[in-house]
């Protein structure tokens, strides 16, 4: 694996980073993924169909269709029997386009979009349940510059991080053996006999060592480090600086290093009792054992890189992995395997105060820990509220995927 892994390095070590924002890829996925099964329903049984005011769903919709017309109208979105062709995409989108209330809408909806509930199918048995977490954009105070209280880096990308796809070596590389990842985050370190790809340093590294302060340039400087590792996990943000002026910040990379929740860590540690792993608790006690606090934070190896965003890239929100603006309350990171990224989804679960949430949101995003084929992490905003109602987030439920009839070109 050496050998080979060194043999891509230099090729590597030059080329631009992606812009996280349209690093989209049309993926000619056709095959039904193993262990996703996708069953047909009608739309007008969906739990809760005709309470929610779906019109409002309608701006994340149109920022999905803003994507999916930049797709060769041949490019397949989907995957098995909720595979279609960008083209049936881009005429549901000129429609939706033209809905201009919420009867015109539901009718688009109904006559144009089939839904199909999606389940895992594990051992010959299939479960269309899964957990639903929540999430948001994180609000911090920072400055440009480092003095006083501000003395948490925020770094953009680091100048020495290599990403490497082994992927785009498969028609030249010899094969690997026991290789269980096509991608590797890491830095070439130069030794005697040639250069190495070695892993990216990890959080304790970069937050307690400094070994990156060189290596990457500091966006900003923030006041509170709790609350920048809360940054870490939220994957971006909006920063308050001492002028008042409000600046976004999103994911810009990581270091590939595996990620571990501060919740199960301090549960662990048994700091925290058994209920009391919720971001909400987590926070609190991190700001009351500030001295202990690093040490747990720096449990959690991986360390995540961002980037300025600028008011056109974030009319509506901070950008998902789908590059697009997030809506609040609208759009749902998935796991990209199960339910193709831009499509509507009904979704079914409800909030941590035990309140039916059930409204038609758009898959915009994907998440660390959003893994498998009922996995959904819902988008709250950003506010004291929005922390409060992501932060206890853990809800069992279902969801739909939509898309476009069979003919619709």
């Amino acid at each position: 694996m050496g050998a080979a892994v060194g043999a891509i390095v230099t090729a590597q070590y030059f080329r631009l980073k992606s812009d996280p924002a349209v690093i989209t890829k049309e993926v000619q996925i056709q095959p039904q993924q193993p262990g996703v099964n996708y069953t047909p329903v009608e739309i007008e049984s969906l739990p809760g169909w005709a309470n929610d005011a779906i019109f409002d769903a309608r701006p994340a919709m149109l920022r999905s269709c803003e994507r999916y017309s930049r797709k060769s109208p041949t490019a397949i979105i989907g995957q098995g029997p909720i595979g279609r062709p960008a083209s049936s995409w881009h005429t549901v989108c000129a429609l939706l386009a033209g809905a201009d209330s919420e009867k015109t809408m539901r009718t688009l909806m109904a006559s144009k979009f089939s839904a199909y509930s999606v389940s895992a199918e594990i051992d010959q048995s299939i479960n269309s349940h899964g957990t639903f977490t929540g999430y948001y954009e994180a609000d911090l105070k920072g400055s440009m510059t480092r003095g006083g209280p501000y003395q948490t880096p925020i770094y953009g990308l680091p100048r020495n991080l290599v990403n490497v796809n082994l992927n785009d070596f498969a028609a030249t590389a010899a094969p690997l053996s026991g290789v269980g990842h096509a991608k590797f985050v890491g830095r070439v370190v130069e030794q005697e006999g040639g250069v190495q790809l070695k892993p990216y340093y990890s959080r304790a590294n970069i937050d307690a060592d400094g070994v990156i302060a060189g290596d990457a340039d500091v966006i900003v400087w923030a006041r509170d480090p709790v609350d920048v590792h809360i940054l870490h996990i939220q994957g971006s943000g909006r920063v308050t600086l001492q002028d008042g002026r409000i600046i976004r910040i999103g994911f810009a990379g990581s270091n590939g290093l595996s990620f571990r929740g501060i919740g199960g860590i301090l549960l662990k540690a048994g700091v925290l009792k058994p209920g009391q792993g919720s971001m909400v608790s987590v926070r609190d006690w991190l700001k009351n054992n500030p001295k202990q606090a690093a040490k747990y934070m720096n449990m959690n190896a991986r360390y995540i890189f961002f980037r300025h965003l600028s008011p056109e890239q974030t009319k509506g929100g901070p950008i998902g992995a789908f590059g697009v603006s997030l809506t609040p309350m609208r759009s749902i990171a998935v796991d990209p395997r199960s339910v193709p990224l831009g499509a509507p989804v009904w979704l079914d679960t409800h909030d941590p105060d035990g309140r039916p949430l059930q409204r038609l949101v758009a898959a915009q995003d994907v998440g660390s820990a959003i893994k498998g084929a009922v996995r959904g992490d819902f988008f709250w905003g950003h506010g004291p509220d929005a922390f409060y109602k992501a932060g206890r987030m853990k809800s069992d439920g279902q969801y739909f995927v939509f898309v476009p009839k069979q003919g619709n070109h």
